[in-house]
């Protein structure tokens, strides 16, 4: 009997959206993989208002939040989990 992980597929499927600094002082939100920001802020927690929107938006959403230096500060997941097992 062969078990196979899906969190490839899962992973492969989530919307993921940065909240990356625009390097003027602002705050951009953008999904992976897009060509532009989706939106621009200048206050950090209305960009992650806007990055949280969308997430939650898509079946399987997760946002990514940078620090002013780039470094990942959090990050956040919505949607339906991978199953758990005990163990």
């Amino acid at each position: 009997m062969h078990f196979h992980s899906t969190k490839e597929n899962d992973m492969s499927e989530r919307k993921r959206v940065w909240v990356s600094p625009d390097g003027d002082g602002g705050w951009n939100v953008k999904t992976q993989g897009a060509s532009r920001a989706a939106a621009n802020f200048e206050d950090k927690a209305d960009a992650i208002d806007k990055a949280k929107e969308i997430a939650k938006n898509a079946p399987l959403g997760q946002i990514i939040i940078q620090k002013r230096n780039g470094e990942i500060a959090t990050e956040h997941t919505y949607g339906q989990d991978p199953e758990k097992y005990l163990g």
